[in-house]
Protein backbone atom coordinates (compact mmCIF):
# COMPACT_ATOMS: atom_id res chain seq x y z
CA UNK A 1 0.00 0.00 0.00
CA UNK A 2 1.22 3.42 -0.99
CA UNK A 3 1.12 5.92 1.57
CA UNK A 4 0.66 9.95 0.95
CA UNK A 5 3.64 11.52 1.08
CA UNK A 6 2.68 13.85 3.52
CA UNK A 7 1.80 11.01 6.20
CA UNK A 8 5.00 8.72 5.07
CA UNK A 9 7.11 12.26 5.99
CA UNK A 10 5.40 12.81 9.03
CA UNK A 11 6.11 9.49 10.39
CA UNK A 12 9.31 9.51 9.36
CA UNK A 13 10.61 12.96 10.73
CA UNK A 14 9.66 12.63 14.14
CA UNK A 15 12.54 13.83 16.09
CA UNK A 16 12.84 14.33 20.13
CA UNK A 17 12.78 15.88 22.06
CA UNK A 18 11.56 18.94 20.46
CA UNK A 19 8.10 17.10 18.46
CA UNK A 20 7.78 14.94 21.45
CA UNK A 21 4.64 16.97 22.65
CA UNK A 22 3.10 16.23 19.52
CA UNK A 23 3.66 12.30 19.49
CA UNK A 24 2.12 11.78 22.97
CA UNK A 25 -0.99 9.60 22.56
CA UNK A 26 -2.41 9.31 26.08
CA UNK A 27 -5.74 7.86 27.49
CA UNK A 28 -6.70 11.09 28.13
CA UNK A 29 -8.36 11.68 24.89
CA UNK A 30 -10.23 8.07 25.15
CA UNK A 31 -11.71 9.98 28.81
CA UNK A 32 -12.62 12.99 27.01
CA UNK A 33 -14.72 11.27 23.85
CA UNK A 34 -16.10 9.48 26.56
CA UNK A 35 -17.15 12.88 28.76
CA UNK A 36 -18.28 14.15 25.54
CA UNK A 37 -20.65 11.41 24.21
CA UNK A 38 -23.63 12.28 23.48
CA UNK A 39 -26.38 10.38 25.73
CA UNK A 40 -28.62 8.54 23.90
CA UNK A 41 -31.48 6.85 24.81
CA UNK A 42 -31.49 3.43 26.50
CA UNK A 43 -32.59 0.48 24.01
CA UNK A 44 -36.48 -0.05 22.99
CA UNK A 45 -37.26 -3.40 24.99
CA UNK A 46 -39.45 -4.20 21.75
CA UNK A 47 -36.26 -4.15 19.78
CA UNK A 48 -34.14 -6.28 22.07
CA UNK A 49 -36.79 -8.66 21.93
CA UNK A 50 -36.60 -8.42 17.63
CA UNK A 51 -32.87 -9.11 17.39
CA UNK A 52 -33.35 -12.02 20.06
CA UNK A 53 -36.00 -13.30 18.03
CA UNK A 54 -35.23 -12.90 14.26
CA UNK A 55 -31.68 -12.42 14.55
CA UNK A 56 -31.97 -9.32 12.43
CA UNK A 57 -32.40 -5.67 13.39
CA UNK A 58 -30.36 -3.86 10.61
CA UNK A 59 -29.88 -0.08 12.01
CA UNK A 60 -31.78 -0.22 15.19
CA UNK A 61 -31.25 1.55 18.36
CA UNK A 62 -29.71 -0.54 20.66
CA UNK A 63 -27.78 1.84 22.91
CA UNK A 64 -27.29 0.27 26.20
CA UNK A 65 -29.21 -2.40 25.50
CA UNK A 66 -28.70 -5.57 27.87
CA UNK A 67 -27.16 -8.43 25.78
CA UNK A 68 -25.10 -10.40 28.01
CA UNK A 69 -23.67 -13.91 26.34
CA UNK A 70 -26.89 -13.37 23.86
CA UNK A 71 -26.73 -15.75 21.08
CA UNK A 72 -26.72 -13.76 17.87
CA UNK A 73 -24.74 -16.23 15.44
CA UNK A 74 -25.05 -14.89 12.47
CA UNK A 75 -27.55 -11.94 12.89
CA UNK A 76 -27.94 -8.32 10.99
CA UNK A 77 -26.76 -5.55 12.81
CA UNK A 78 -25.37 -3.42 9.81
CA UNK A 79 -25.69 0.00 10.93
CA UNK A 80 -27.27 -0.95 14.22
CA UNK A 81 -26.37 1.96 17.23
CA UNK A 82 -25.43 -0.10 19.80
CA UNK A 83 -23.24 2.39 22.24
CA UNK A 84 -22.40 1.31 25.29
CA UNK A 85 -24.28 -1.96 25.03
CA UNK A 86 -23.27 -4.92 27.22
CA UNK A 87 -22.29 -7.71 24.92
CA UNK A 88 -19.96 -9.56 26.97
CA UNK A 89 -19.86 -12.99 26.14
CA UNK A 90 -21.81 -13.06 23.41
CA UNK A 91 -21.95 -15.09 20.36
CA UNK A 92 -21.33 -13.08 17.48
CA UNK A 93 -20.19 -15.39 15.23
CA UNK A 94 -20.75 -14.35 11.21
CA UNK A 95 -22.71 -11.30 12.01
CA UNK A 96 -23.15 -8.27 10.35
CA UNK A 97 -21.67 -5.35 12.30
CA UNK A 98 -20.42 -3.81 9.28
CA UNK A 99 -20.85 0.24 10.13
CA UNK A 100 -22.26 -0.65 13.56
CA UNK A 101 -21.88 2.04 15.87
CA UNK A 102 -19.85 0.18 19.03
CA UNK A 103 -18.92 2.94 20.71
CA UNK A 104 -17.64 1.98 24.36
CA UNK A 105 -19.82 -1.21 23.83
CA UNK A 106 -18.50 -3.95 26.04
CA UNK A 107 -17.52 -7.08 23.84
CA UNK A 108 -15.39 -8.64 26.41
CA UNK A 109 -15.10 -12.35 25.88
CA UNK A 110 -17.39 -12.36 23.09
CA UNK A 111 -17.14 -14.94 20.37
CA UNK A 112 -16.66 -12.60 16.83
CA UNK A 113 -15.33 -15.25 14.95
CA UNK A 114 -15.94 -14.30 11.20
CA UNK A 115 -18.13 -11.06 12.00
CA UNK A 116 -17.96 -8.05 9.55
CA UNK A 117 -16.64 -5.12 11.33
CA UNK A 118 -15.65 -3.27 8.15
CA UNK A 119 -16.97 0.28 8.78
CA UNK A 120 -17.71 -0.23 12.58
CA UNK A 121 -16.59 2.75 14.87
CA UNK A 122 -15.08 0.86 17.94
CA UNK A 123 -14.02 3.78 20.39
CA UNK A 124 -13.14 2.71 23.46
CA UNK A 125 -14.70 -0.49 22.76
CA UNK A 126 -13.77 -3.55 25.53
CA UNK A 127 -12.95 -6.39 22.96
CA UNK A 128 -11.04 -8.20 25.91
CA UNK A 129 -10.40 -11.84 25.80
CA UNK A 130 -13.04 -11.56 22.52
CA UNK A 131 -12.24 -14.29 20.10
CA UNK A 132 -11.76 -12.51 16.41
CA UNK A 133 -10.27 -15.26 14.17
CA UNK A 134 -11.09 -14.68 11.32
CA UNK A 135 -13.36 -11.21 11.43
CA UNK A 136 -13.38 -8.53 8.71
CA UNK A 137 -11.79 -5.36 9.99
CA UNK A 138 -10.51 -1.98 8.56
CA UNK A 139 -6.69 -0.77 9.02
CA UNK A 140 -6.49 0.68 11.68
CA UNK A 141 -10.28 -0.35 12.61
CA UNK A 142 -8.87 -1.19 15.88
CA UNK A 143 -6.71 1.72 16.94
CA UNK A 144 -9.14 3.63 19.75
CA UNK A 145 -10.30 0.50 20.93
CA UNK A 146 -9.29 -1.96 23.87
CA UNK A 147 -7.95 -4.96 21.98
CA UNK A 148 -4.43 -5.98 23.49
CA UNK A 149 -5.95 -9.28 25.21
CA UNK A 150 -8.46 -10.26 22.13
CA UNK A 151 -7.69 -13.75 20.88
CA UNK A 152 -7.52 -14.96 17.33
CA UNK A 153 -5.99 -11.22 16.13
CA UNK A 154 -3.68 -11.65 12.89
CA UNK A 155 -1.11 -8.53 13.13
CA UNK A 156 -1.19 -7.48 10.12
CA UNK A 157 -4.72 -6.56 10.44
CA UNK A 158 -3.71 -3.52 12.89
CA UNK A 159 -2.10 -0.08 11.68
CA UNK A 160 1.03 1.03 12.32
CA UNK A 161 -0.24 3.58 14.89
CA UNK A 162 -1.79 0.99 16.86
CA UNK A 163 1.35 -1.48 16.47
CA UNK A 164 3.83 1.22 17.38
CA UNK A 165 1.66 1.94 20.75
CA UNK A 166 1.32 -1.81 21.61
CA UNK A 167 4.90 -1.82 21.29
CA UNK A 168 5.25 1.18 23.48
CA UNK A 169 2.96 -0.06 26.34
CA UNK A 170 4.71 -3.71 26.39
CA UNK A 171 8.44 -1.47 26.62
CA UNK A 172 6.92 0.08 29.28
CA UNK A 173 6.18 -3.00 31.14
CA UNK A 174 9.55 -4.42 30.50
CA UNK A 175 8.45 -6.96 27.91
CA UNK A 176 11.26 -6.53 25.79
CA UNK A 177 10.80 -9.28 23.22
CA UNK A 178 6.77 -8.78 22.75
CA UNK A 179 8.08 -5.62 22.19
CA UNK A 180 10.04 -6.45 19.64
CA UNK A 181 7.57 -8.18 18.12
CA UNK A 182 4.98 -5.14 17.75
CA UNK A 183 8.25 -2.93 16.46
CA UNK A 184 8.94 -5.12 14.28
CA UNK A 185 5.88 -5.40 12.63
CA UNK A 186 5.05 -1.59 12.91
CA UNK A 187 8.34 -0.86 10.89
CA UNK A 188 6.83 -3.68 7.98
CA UNK A 189 3.72 -1.17 7.44
CA UNK A 190 5.89 1.78 7.46
CA UNK A 191 9.50 1.29 6.74
CA UNK A 192 10.27 4.81 6.84
CA UNK A 193 8.94 5.47 10.49
CA UNK A 194 12.21 6.10 12.63
CA UNK A 195 10.82 6.12 15.60
CA UNK A 196 9.90 2.57 15.63
CA UNK A 197 12.91 1.84 14.02
CA UNK A 198 15.28 3.61 17.09
CA UNK A 199 12.14 1.59 19.79
CA UNK A 200 12.97 -1.58 18.19
CA UNK A 201 16.83 -1.02 19.02
CA UNK A 202 16.45 0.06 22.30
CA UNK A 203 14.21 -3.05 22.58
CA UNK A 204 16.32 -5.28 21.09
CA UNK A 205 19.15 -3.71 23.33
CA UNK A 206 17.88 -4.50 26.40
CA UNK A 207 17.42 -8.39 25.12
CA UNK A 208 21.04 -8.46 24.79
CA UNK A 209 20.71 -8.38 21.16
CA UNK A 210 23.21 -5.80 20.37
CA UNK A 211 24.24 -6.76 16.55
CA UNK A 212 20.42 -6.82 15.51
CA UNK A 213 20.25 -3.33 17.74
CA UNK A 214 22.77 -1.62 15.76
CA UNK A 215 21.77 -2.27 12.80
CA UNK A 216 18.05 -0.70 13.85
CA UNK A 217 20.07 2.31 14.78
CA UNK A 218 22.30 2.14 11.91
CA UNK A 219 19.20 2.13 9.77
CA UNK A 220 17.88 5.15 12.06
CA UNK A 221 20.82 7.24 11.20
CA UNK A 222 20.31 6.72 7.31
CA UNK A 223 16.65 7.71 7.60
CA UNK A 224 17.67 10.93 9.37
CA UNK A 225 20.33 11.49 6.94
CA UNK A 226 18.06 11.10 4.14
CA UNK A 227 15.71 13.98 6.11
CA UNK A 228 18.79 16.02 6.11
CA UNK A 229 19.18 15.96 10.21
CA UNK A 230 22.75 15.31 9.92
CA UNK A 231 23.10 15.48 14.08
CA UNK A 232 20.35 13.35 14.64
CA UNK A 233 22.28 10.93 11.89
CA UNK A 234 25.55 11.18 14.29
CA UNK A 235 24.21 10.20 17.26
CA UNK A 236 22.20 7.07 16.09
CA UNK A 237 25.29 6.21 14.14
CA UNK A 238 27.59 7.02 17.07
CA UNK A 239 25.19 4.40 19.03
CA UNK A 240 25.14 1.45 16.84
CA UNK A 241 29.07 1.97 16.80
CA UNK A 242 29.23 1.55 20.36
CA UNK A 243 27.35 -1.69 20.12
CA UNK A 244 29.22 -2.97 17.51
CA UNK A 245 32.62 -2.31 19.13
CA UNK A 246 31.49 -3.64 22.31
CA UNK A 247 31.03 -7.73 21.90
CA UNK A 248 30.34 -7.79 25.74
CA UNK A 249 27.55 -5.68 26.13
CA UNK A 250 25.17 -8.17 25.74
CA UNK A 251 26.07 -9.53 28.91
CA UNK A 252 25.24 -5.90 30.23
CA UNK A 253 22.01 -5.84 28.67
CA UNK A 254 19.61 -6.98 31.66
CA UNK A 255 20.77 -4.48 33.67
CA UNK A 256 19.57 -1.72 31.43
CA UNK A 257 22.04 -1.52 28.78
CA UNK A 258 19.65 0.05 26.61
CA UNK A 259 18.82 2.97 29.43
CA UNK A 260 22.64 3.50 29.90
CA UNK A 261 23.27 3.93 26.37
CA UNK A 262 20.65 6.09 25.31
CA UNK A 263 21.23 8.13 28.92
CA UNK A 264 24.95 8.53 27.91
CA UNK A 265 25.78 8.60 24.64
CA UNK A 266 22.60 10.22 23.38
CA UNK A 267 21.80 12.67 26.18
CA UNK A 268 21.47 15.11 24.28
CA UNK A 269 18.76 14.17 22.46
CA UNK A 270 16.60 12.03 25.00
CA UNK A 271 16.15 9.02 22.55
CA UNK A 272 14.82 7.08 25.60
CA UNK A 273 12.00 9.42 24.09
CA UNK A 274 10.42 6.49 22.15
CA UNK A 275 9.72 4.36 24.49
CA UNK A 276 7.76 6.89 26.44
CA UNK A 277 6.03 8.36 23.11
CA UNK A 278 3.07 7.15 20.77
CA UNK A 279 3.21 7.71 17.60
CA UNK A 280 0.08 10.08 16.63
CA UNK A 281 -0.53 8.78 12.78
CA UNK A 282 -4.03 9.75 10.85
CA UNK A 283 -6.12 7.04 11.24
CA UNK A 284 -6.67 6.71 7.34
CA UNK A 285 -3.30 4.53 6.49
Amino acid sequence: MTLPRQTRRQAASQTFPTRLGALLLTASSLLGAWAWAAPAQAADPSLVLRLLDRHSCPGCALQDADLVQANLQDANLKQAKLQRANLSGARLDGANLSAADLSFTSLAGASLRGADLRGALLLGTDLREADLSGALLDRQGLAQSHWRQARGLELSQLGYAALHNAGVEEANQGRYPKAEQFFGEAIRQLPEAAISWIARGIARTEQGKTTLAAQDFGYASVLYERMGDAIAAAELKKASQLLLDDPKAAKKAGNGLGSQLMGGALAAFQFLAPLAAKALVPLGI
